[in-house]
């Protein structure tokens, strides 16, 4: 009866800043960051690994909250927890005290995510397959009974959510053995970070282009000049059938990203990503009756299941672009994504982040395998940055994720990395004089 012996959460932060990775309109000079928490256990070999995401100062609260949401797991047999995740997910989350902090948002529900992200590691390490293929086994029942749909049941009730699922039961395995000859198909933020010149800009889109992506992303909004210049160059190089795709994230007002949008619609864009607030869902269905039929993109700092209910009912999104770490874990996550198949919305998931790429392959596979069934205006994000520090990190070939074959969730860093970048302690941070410890 193997149980959860100690709980370890620690600050990783990798100093992304200085080659201006990650950089865009919003966030000029991010480190990219992890809460990272492990799930050990009295079993040689057997551990839970996950993590949420953030980009530099203030990742220790979510490693302190983390370490507050995870304690109740410490003793806990894991063949119990792990047969009852959403049981599990739903005992996390209703810690009134812990849920006051939110509820459902912020801090405290970044670190719901890192503990039961690891907990469904945990869960696929046991059963010896990638999460992936976990979900895709589970039965409709079994699927809702995970997911979070409280206060949902006004658009989408369980029973409702079961009939959609069992829909797509019958060619699950035809679908998986697509996706092992063809891989699920992504697309590349590595070439348009704002920071980046316009030489390295044509460059990255080139090399993209050679590499098989026919979906290329920008990021815009500091200066509508430059945006006009960078995104003459990238359509360029993409020419006229290869997908373009801005990124504003959040920097401008309604009126505003309507009006930027315009003056680069001779562009072509597939879709403007993140054009105003996260949480004005009537300012996103404004924005995207005025562009059409550019497509509005967003999610990757929607806080819950919640907001996308009601992006979806106010028809304000054309494309849903889900977190793995800022939801509430894989609970969540499924929530979303029966909602967004219940109101017929592709779900392209976000990935700009540690890490994140290695997450989003498995629950976009997932949701091609049992959810949706279709490719049809589906393609997630991957961007080139720090897989070099995780055990299994995701692997792109032609423009598209190769299917993870290795048990659990893909979220393991090599203790090496860990020891190097954990904050401030780590040797690669202890070296930097201008870093100063946090109190």
């Amino acid at each position: 009866m193997p149980r959860i012996t100690s709980v370890e959460v620690l600050d990783v932060r990798f100093p992304t800043s200085l080659t201006l990775d990650g950089s865009d309109a919003m966030n000029k000079d991010g480190d990219y960051s992890a809460a990272y928490v492990v799930l050990h256990t009295d079993v040689p070999g057997l551990a839970g690994y996950g993590f949420t995401f953030t980009i530099g100062r203030g990742n220790d609260l979510c490693v302190a909250a983390a370490g507050q949401r995870a304690q109740p797991l410490v003793g806990r047999d894991v063949d119990e927890l792990c047969g009852d995740l959403g049981g599990l997910y739903r005992e996390l989350q209703s810690d009134s005290q812990l849920r006051w902090l939110g509820p459902d948002k912020g801090v405290i529900h970044l670190a719901l995510a890192a503990v039961m992200n690891a907990v469904w590691d945990l869960a696929a390490r046991r059963a010896g397959v990638p999460l992936w293929r976990l979900l895709s086994e589970m039965s409709p029942e079994q699927l809702v009974a995970a997911a979070d749909l409280r206060y949902l049941t006004d658009v989408l009730t369980p029973e409702q959510a079961v009939t959609l699922l069992e829909r797509q039961v019958e060619g699950r395995r035809q679908r998986i053995e697509q996706l092992e000859a063809s891989g699920y198909p992504c697309y590349t933020t590595s070439a348009g970070w704002l920071g980046y010149s316009d030489a390295k800009l044509r460059r990255l889109c080139e090399e993209a282009v050679a590499a098989g992506y026919k979906h290329v992303k920008l990021k815009v909004g500091a200066n509508l000049a430059d945006d006009i210049r960078r995104c003459g160059i990238a359509r360029e190089v993409l020419g006229p059938d290869g997908h373009l795709m801005i990124d504003a994230n959040q920097v401008w007002d309604v009126p505003e990203a309507i009006e930027w949008v315009k003056a680069l619609a001779e562009f072509d864009p597939l879709w403007i990503e993140e054009p105003t607030s996260p949480d004005d869902v009537l300012g996103h269905a404004a924005i995207r009756k005025a562009v059409a039929p550019i497509g509005v993109a967003s999610g990757e700092h929607g806080m819950n299941r919640v907001l996308f209910k009601q992006m979806f009912q106010a028809g304000a999104l054309d494309f849903c672009q889900l977190d793995a770490a800022r939801l509430g874990s894989v609970n969540e996550v499924l929530a979303v994504y029966l909602l967004a198949a219940w109101f017929d919305v592709p779900v392209c998931p976000h990935a700009g982040g540690v890490g994140l790429c290695e997450l989003v392959q498995h629950l976009a596979i997932f949701d091609f395998v049992a959810v949706s069934g279709s490719l049809d205006r589906r393609v997630t994000e991957y961007v080139d940055h720090l897989h070099e520090h995780f055990v299994d990190p995701c692997v792109v070939r032609n423009g598209a994720y190769v299917l993870p074959a290795r048990p659990g969730y893909s979220a393991e860093m090599y203790r090496e990395s860990l020891s190097t970048y954990q904050f401030p302690d780590g040797s690669y941070w202890a070296a930097r004089q201008d870093v100063e410890p946090v109190s």
